[in-house]
């Protein structure tokens, strides 16, 4: 059974229908809702598969859209979390407590294959022309093949990323590394490049169990029609342009994604719902001089120990620098809550502001006073 919540948008047959799967995280959703949003603005009408955890996320998205009368529909599908071993309305990647259930979670996402088939063989009306899917919805690929439409991935990376992340699952580059710290050369990347396993980012590393749908992923990425980024060619032309002859796909770089948002006042509403009154955020920085402050976030997928978070205050406090620091809702364990209250928040109350949980991230990059941004990877 599907949910569908619609926007106002005029529908017809002549309209392009692209059907967007995001990944169920943060990061990978809120740059679709950009997409969507972009996608609808220029004529198409949309289907945004979700699930209801992840549609309750996105009341704001919704609503915005049927506002705007665009041709956005949230398509809601069950999430079977418990019949794959997950906590009951565990449908979202920041909800998982233990990564030994990550490949539960990504068995779970694959079973949305035959309600999403089901769905889209239920609009004859407006049957679907293109289906965008995260990287990580392999599945999606079988889809796109029986019905006869092509099917892009969607890339959060950057080109720099997706580039050194090819060559190293393409080459087996790490199949005989046993040094964590040892220096590893990228064969064939267009400038000389050496890193270590220690560095690469987490998801270059397989998780144990993960190797047989990691396949899948590759196999599938080899047969997609192309490639969305949210990056510019202008920012990297070469690793672009490389990944692109590298993989024989064309690559679309629509992004940064987020620049939808500039001359609006829905910054703030992007994700979950900020952690602090946004107005109370806003004043904040409006007292700091233009480019004083530093914004510390790493996301809602990284994971800190508390003695990096404690190494991090320290840093934060001894810059002397005004700064705005995002500590996600799961990071607040006990010792890093003592060590915040045992004298940081006092000392550094005059010039830090400390977000537990979810931030107004965008909001906060664009005010004139941020003049330096901390974190993990990626676009805002």
């Amino acid at each position: 059974m599907t949910l569908s919540r619609s926007g106002d948008g005029q529908s017809g047959s002549a309209r392009a229908h692209f059907v967007l799967v995001p990944m169920m995280a943060q990061g990978h959703t809120i740059p679709m809702t950009d997409m969507a949003r972009l996608l609808a603005e220029h004529g198409a009408q949309v289907s945004f598969i979700t699930t209801p955890v992840n549609a309750a996320r996105l009341e704001g998205f919704a609503a915005d859209v049927k506002a705007a009368g665009l041709a956005v529909q949230l398509v809601e599908l069950h999430f079977p979390s418990v019949e794959f071993g997950l906590p009951d309305g565990c449908e979202n990647l920041d909800m998982i407590q233990s990564k030994n259930l990550f490949l539960n979670f990504m068995k779970a996402c694959a079973a949305l294959h035959e309600p999403l088939m089901a769905y889209l063989r239920e609009q004859q009306h407006s049957p679907p022309s293109c289906i965008i899917s995260d990287m990580a919805h392999w599945w999606t690929g079988d889809i796109a093949r029986e019905l006869g439409i092509p099917r892009l991935t969607f890339s959060g990376f950057c080109g720099f990323s997706s580039l050194v992340r090819y060559i190293i699952f393409h080459n087996n580059v790490l199949e005989h590394v046993t040094d964590d710290n040892e220096l590893i050369t990228i064969p064939g990347f267009p400038t000389p490049l050496e890193l270590t396993k220690a560095k690469l980012p987490g998801g270059t590393l397989c998780v144990p169990g993960m190797e047989q749908i990691r396949e899948k992923m590759f196999e599938e990425e080899l047969r997609c029609d192309g490639e969305i980024t949210n990056s510019f060619k202008e920012l990297e032309t070469l690793y672009i342009e490389s990944y692109e002859q590298i993989t024989r796909k064309k690559v679309w770089t629509i992004g940064p994604m987020c620049l939808c948002h500039r001359n609006s006042n829905r910054t703030a509403a992007r994700g979950n719902k900020a952690s602090m009154d946004e107005a109370q955020c806003l004043q904040w920085l409006d007292s700091r001089k233009p480019g004083s402050v530093i914004f510390v976030s790493f996301g809602s997928l990284a994971c800190t120990t508390p003695q990096q978070l404690v190494e991090l205050g320290l840093g934060l406090e001894a810059s002397k620098k005004p700064f705005v620091w995002v500590i996600k809702a799961g990071a607040k364990l006990p010792e890093v809550e003592e060590w915040l209250a045992d004298g940081f928040e006092e000392r550094v109350r005059d010039r830090g502001l400390i977000i537990r949980g979810w931030a107004p991230q965008v909001m906060i990059l664009w005010h004139q006073a941020v003049g330096g941004f901390v974190t993990h990877c990626g676009w805002c």
